[in-house]
């Protein structure tokens, strides 16, 4: 994002933060996450003017913003799907008596939801943790973002793609959210030559299945929304904790990301 607004005549100075999340993540404690862990150190400088920019991992950004705050760009998105590295197959490979390790309630429900008899293993830290944990021999499989392995260069042959209609992605997976102050004309007008219009609508409509379903980044809810010929399709999944009970997924067609986010509220009830 800095290179993109350099090309474009802004002078961008890269400040590095250490959120809440990076810490938990790092740690080896069983203390519960916080929502909004991963952004609340960068909402912070934002709002105190030490920086203008925030730039976010999308479904790390709670379904509702601090006063003050808006979501001023969405970059066109990257893979939004998960990947399952170290067991053949894919989803249809997992067996009874497997370990896949991820630290994800939303992954975790959906992998007892294709497999019953395995076991859901909590592994933190960065993607390169998490890789070594799967070459140490202990677990079977791992999930990760497929995103997050291209943007780090760390794609692999055997990472399985999983398909959204089995496997949905949390809501905003795959996006860029790049943060500001409202008021902040000089800013938002810089931001705006980023913004992919398509891509903004189908995050909007994410969040607001997120936001209807009470949930946050820690729930066991799976959003996405891609728009084709014309008319947008919303997959949505949900569950009511991470053991994967009651379990539910609806796929709605409508002629806006909008439309379709309601209507597949409307199939779950608004709610869990």
């Amino acid at each position: 994002m800095a290179d993109a607004l350099r090309a474009r005549g802004h002078d961008v100075v890269l400040e590095e933060f250490t959120t809440t999340g990076d810490r938990w993540s790092a740690s080896r404690s069983d203390g519960p996450a916080d929502k909004g862990m991963f952004v609340k150190e960068l909402e912070a400088a934002l709002l105190d003017g030490r920086a203008d920019v925030a730039v976010h991992s999308a479904k790390d950004v709670p379904a509702d913003l601090p006063e003050g705050l808006v979501i001023a760009a969405v970059p066109g998105r990257a893979d939004a799907r998960d990947v399952l590295l170290g067991v053949t197959g894919g989803l249809d490979g997992l067996a009874a008596g497997m370990r896949i390790g991820t630290g994800s309630p939303r992954r975790r429900a959906q992998i007892h939801a294709a497999c019953q008899g395995l076991e859901t293993v909590e592994i933190r830290g960065n993607v390169d943790t998490r890789l070594d944990r799967l070459s140490v021999g202990d677990l079977s499989g791992i999930v990760l973002a497929a995103a997050g392995l291209a943007r780090l260069g760390r794609a692999r042959p055997d990472a399985v793609a999983l398909p959204v209609d089995r496997f949905t992605p949390a809501p905003g997976q795959g996006f860029l959210a790049l943060e500001a102050r409202a008021g902040d004309a000089r800013v938002l007008d810089a931001l705006a030559a980023l913004h992919d219009a398509a891509a903004g609508a189908c995050l909007d409509a994410e969040r607001a299945v997120l936001r209807g379903l009470g949930g946050g980044c820690l729930s066991p809810v799976g959003a996405h929304c891609a728009v084709t010929g014309g008319a947008a399709e919303m997959t949505v999944f949900v569950a009511a904790d991470a053991s994967g009970a009651h379990a539910r997924r609806v796929t709605a067609r409508a002629a806006s990301p909008t439309d379709a986010a309601r209507d597949a509220l409307g199939r779950l009830g608004g709610g869990q």
